[in-house]
């Protein structure tokens, strides 16, 4: 379908060299132009934050790189009149680039967090107040939250494209591959804390329980389960023989996803006070606003909270943090 004259701009995550070494040359070869003469190329990094309500396509800025000079005007003249604000640079690969510093940055700093919180954990000190009292300063710190491990189909994959592309120049990604085995860990981390959780407040083990896990989404507000930290936390507690459910007002069935099949079409289970009083523990892994955490508060005999969600609410029974 590929015409003189057009311009073709892949948005897609991926790694330096991908527009001018893969996606080039099939456009070339599958219609017998060439780029620069016949038709232009360039990449735009797609930008979004699914859930966050105070910016849509048009206020993001849109990062543009062009295989040519004329490759990039006309990038730039096309997205121009879509967005309110165009970035260019000065290559594809730089564009390309961007992305994937925007993705690791997210990564590692959620990381270092998820680390914070085991050590201080240990020391006895609540990681989500220390964040919230760091961040008051004005200059040279950006909070970031941690969590029962990263989701979602950007995050906790984008960052090896780079690993990956590293090698080819002789270099690793220390830092990357670091930062995805802390975030990769943290499953097991909310498995340990839930289960002694439970053996100390209740005299159980796993495979005695009953537990709700409260969020199926990778993150807030959105019923997006790409990747999510709660499908290790549910085929992890499965296998340690517990009986689990999980509750998400997104999410009505667990969809197939790559890794964790056998938990497919598996439907959420109502949250009212029976389904809460019911089970021994509720593990919170996604703090959607629309759940009601006073219901979970008052009926839980004891609350296992990845997320901080129960923070400044009256908690009946046993609260303990992961």
């Amino acid at each position: 379908n590929l015409r003189p004259g057009q311009l073709v701009s892949l948005e897609s995550t991926t790694y330096p060299g991908t527009t001018s070494e893969v996606l080039t040359p099939i456009l070339e070869s599958g219609s017998g132009l060439s780029a620069d003469a016949d038709f232009f190329v360039a990449y735009s990094p797609e930008r979004e934050d699914p859930g966050n309500l105070d910016f849509n396509t048009e206020t993001i800025p849109k990062v543009v790189g062009g295989a040519t000079d004329d490759a990039l005007r006309i990038a730039e003249a096309l997205y121009g009149a879509l967005v309110s604000k165009v970035v260019p640079v000065s290559s594809l690969e730089t564009a390309e680039a961007v992305k994937l510093t925007e993705n690791i940055f997210r990564a590692v700093n959620i990381a270092m967090v998820n680390e914070l919180k085991l050590v201080y954990g240990a020391m006895g000190i609540d990681v989500w107040e220390v964040i919230d009292a760091a961040k008051t300063k004005p200059f040279g710190f950006m909070p970031f939250y941690p969590g029962p491990g990263l989701g979602g189909h950007c995050i906790p994959i984008d960052p090896f494209y780079l690993t990956w592309r590293a090698r080819a120049f002789g270099k690793r990604t220390k830092f990357i591959e670091l930062s995805g085995e802390i975030n990769r860990a943290m499953p097991e981390h909310v498995i340990a804390t839930l289960a002694a959780a439970l053996s100390r407040h209740a005299g159980l083990a796993l495979s005695r329980a009953k537990v709700l896990v409260v969020g199926l989404a990778y993150k807030k507000n959105v019923g997006d389960v790409r990747e999510s930290p709660a499908l290790s936390v549910l085929q992890l507690l499965r296998a340690a023989g517990t009986d689990v459910h999980y509750h998400d007002p997104f999410a009505d069935v667990i969809p197939p996803t790559r890794e964790f099949g056998d938990l497919a079409g598996e439907a959420s289970l109502a949250l009212n006070s029976d389904t809460v009083s019911d089970r021994d523990a509720v593990l919170i892994v996604t703090d959607h606003d629309t759940i009601d955490w006073d219901l979970i508060g008052r009926h839980a005999s004891l609350v296992v909270d990845t997320r901080n969600a129960m923070a400044g609410r009256q908690v009946a029974g046993t609260l303990v943090k992961a």
